[in-house]
């Protein structure tokens, strides 16, 4: 049999790794994945709309929607941990060198998550949704607490938002992607989880835990438990994200079904 199939499958891979490592600018996002076809079920899945709904963004239906929504949802985390690097807590005196580097580690991330999705949505002929206003006026960039409850806050829903949206993707291109980026977020949630309190990455609060573990006498090891991540739907996550968007940057997920 031959191994040409595998090995432009291992090209392709390695290829979108690269892009998800580094910056990308307005490139053929769809060279890479080797998807002409995928790209016109994109278009034809539904364009976003940004003015949609009065006062909110649209992010569409069909897989550009999905795909705006994970951008809006990236582009609120990078302005988060853009905030967070000239906020007094990590500019100051008592943050520590390896907390420092974690929160360096997460921006650089999260901007070029944000970056590939939108390159990805432009070169599938789809328009991305238009820069996104935050409102962090109710967070305090100025304590250790105030920053890594945030940080909690927005690592847990991006991960539940990834797990909720995988659903509604049709396209094979796009799924492997998302679970490419989903596995990063977790990463994030995990050590921003155990920064918050210790050993509580896989607090029962994000993680539905075994009914083997029920002998410790923890009630909360639900007998129906799968060990599995937790997953939002995309109303649900926007509930929460809106509450950190400023008016007129408040998202509309309900082409999304």
């Amino acid at each position: 049999m031959s191994t040409k199939i595998n090995s432009d499958s291992q090209t392709v891979e390695q290829d979108q790794d690269r892009q998800l490592s580094s910056p990308i600018a307005r490139r053929s996002f769809f060279k890479y994945a080797g998807a002409t076809a995928g790209a016109t079920a994109l278009v034809l899945a539904g364009c976003s709309k940004s003015d949609s709904s009065p006062g909110m963004v649209n992010v569409g239906s069909g897989d550009a929607g999905v795909l705006n929504y994970a951008y809006a949802l990236e582009q609120l985390e990078a302005a988060f941990y853009t905030q967070v690097r000239t906020g007094a807590f990590y500019t100051g005196s008592t943050i520590t060198a390896a907390e420092k580097s974690i929160l360096d580690d997460l921006y650089y991330h999260e901007v070029i998550h944000r970056d590939f999705l939108k390159a990805a949505i432009t070169a599938a002929g789809a328009t991305p949704i238009k820069a996104l206003t935050p409102n962090f006026a109710n967070v305090n960039f100025g304590t250790r607490a105030g920053v890594f409850g945030t940080a909690k806050a927005f690592e847990d829903l991006g991960v539940s938002a990834y797990n909720g949206a995988g659903q509604y993707i049709t396209s094979s291109t796009y799924l492997y992607i998302a679970g490419k980026i989903v596995s990063v977020e977790a990463r994030h949630a995990a050590i921003i989880r155990d920064l918050n309190t210790e050993n509580s990455f896989v607090g029962n609060d994000v993680i539905t835990l075994t009914s083997a573990n029920k002998a410790t006498g923890d009630t909360n090891y639900a007998p129906a438990g799968s060990s599995l991540e937790r997953s939002m739907t995309p109303s649900e996550v926007v509930a929460v994200a809106n509450t950190f968007l400023a008016d007129g940057s408040k998202l509309d997920v309900s082409g999304i079904k």
